[in-house]
């Protein structure tokens, strides 16, 4: 389905109504939230089961009835981490947020595999990068960085296999950009890598895809996958992993008691473990296949159903209608990394105008109620992929698979108004 297929509209009516503040915000003004790439709309049942379980003062580290119940929320969550990904075995590791994860587990690599170089892309998230080069320079290693394909907004995995040898430690790649919405071929660029060094550790930053589409890990071998709740309708205040087996034995921060494989310090957080399960309840409730049989199925379906929503209002985006032209039919406005196919992107659209910077055209988008963001050179956390795409600039428009055409409407609308100013 190369144009998606949008959901019913007493389904999204359904959808609209399990999250907060999707048509205003919190002080009851109308808006277009088209910022989700920067956080994601609050599921209701993952906050209200966080604020639930959260208020029980029991430690789960006891041997009580309380606390026995918590620890079987903790398991559970930590089975939905491994349904997200079609994972099996290997343990979960949990920080403030996903950056801290990455480090974390960049430099539990870097200082104990031995090698000369760690491989990377130059589109990935400053955590992920920065790590890299953080762990390079304290082991005296080499940082080789894929090139990106101006083309298709995502980094090829030829490109990314040209750079790995035996000497290489670690490959540390994104699943998806959060400036140009690419969706990076992983299992590909997985498979490659193992064929020329079957041992080469792997990290995926899997952070800015997880809430568009369905992941499958299963036979791939990857040794650690990063998340966020908050971008996937959770709670700020954790970042998740899963790692593989034998990352899990790597040297790391642990107390001595603890078993091999375990990375928790201190005591868990049983609250943020249930708003994980919240999360993957929600989306297979989506699931319109009434014949599967396991809740990863269910999940896996339900992903697809808001990948095929999300493509719809891509193309609709980019389209339009007659009455009601995309933004590829529109004078002075640049759709950028704009390539043909919509299955290997997520609903994420950089563009920009030819009357009026960046900066000053979200600032317009605000008056008019609608919130986007400027990704600008002068941003650390921007520069280093756009001028890997020869932009100075773009404005990052990011809906989610609770919006609607009509509210697409109203952004191409002010979209145009602003154009004429």
């Amino acid at each position: 389905m190369e144009q998606g297929k949008l959901f019913s509209q007493d389904k999204l009516k359904e959808i609209r109504e399990q999250f907060y503040y999707v048509d205003k915000d919190a002080n009851g003004c109308s808006r277009l939230f088209f910022d989700n790439a920067g956080g994601s709309f609050r599921l209701k049942k993952a906050e209200e089961r966080f604020r639930e379980i959260d208020m029980i003062p029991d430690c789960s580290e006891r041997n009580h009835k309380m606390a026995k119940y918590l620890q079987e929320i903790e398991e559970q969550g930590k089975d939905d981490v491994r349904t997200i990904f079609n994972i099996k075995g290997g343990s979960i590791v949990t920080a403030l947020t996903a950056s801290q994860a990455i480090f974390q587990l960049t430099g539990s690599v870097a200082e104990n595999i031995p090698g000369t170089n760690i491989v990377t892309s130059v589109l990935e998230h400053p955590s992920a990068f920065d790590a890299v080069g953080y762990y390079a320079e304290k082991t005296g290693k080499e940082v080789r960085v894929a090139k990106s394909n101006p083309l298709t907004g995502g980094v090829d995995a030829e490109e990314i296999a040209g750079l790995i040898d035996q000497d290489t430690v670690l490959l540390n790649v994104m699943y998806a950009s959060n400036i140009s919405g690419a969706i990076f071929n992983i299992p590909e660029i997985i498979k490659t890598a193992r064929k020329i060094k079957p041992d080469l550790y792997i990290i995926v930053d899997a952070v800015q895809h997880t809430p568009h589409g369905a992941m499958d890990f299963f036979g791939l071998d990857v040794d650690a996958v990063t998340f966020a709740p908050y971008k996937f309708f959770g709670v700020r205040g954790i970042g998740v992993a899963y790692i593989s087996e034998r990352m899990a034995k790597l040297p790391h921060h642990k107390l001595a008691g603890k078993k091999e494989g375990e990375w928790e310090l201190g005591s868990p957080a049983p609250a943020q473990y249930a708003m994980i399960t919240e999360i993957i309840n929600y989306v297979c409730s989506l699931s319109e296949d009434k014949a599967e049989t396991s809740r990863r199925e269910a999940f896996a379906n339900g992903m697809e159903q808001i990948a095929l929503h999300e493509r719809a209002l891509l193309y609709h985006l980019l389209e339009g209608t007659e009455k009601n032209r995309g933004l590829r039919g529109r004078k002075g406005i640049n759709v950028f990394m704009d390539h043909g196919s919509l299955t290997t992107r997520d609903l994420i659209i950089g563009i920009g105008f030819d009357n009026i910077d960046y900066a000053d055209a979200v600032k317009e988008y605000e008056k008019r109620g609608v919130i986007v963001y400027e990704r600008v050179a002068s941003s650390l956390y921007s520069r280093r992929m756009l001028e890997s795409f020869n932009l100075k600039g773009a404005i990052r428009v990011s809906p989610l698979h609770c919006n609607s055409i009509d509210e697409l409407d109203q952004f191409l609308e002010v979209t145009e108004e602003i154009s004429k100013l």
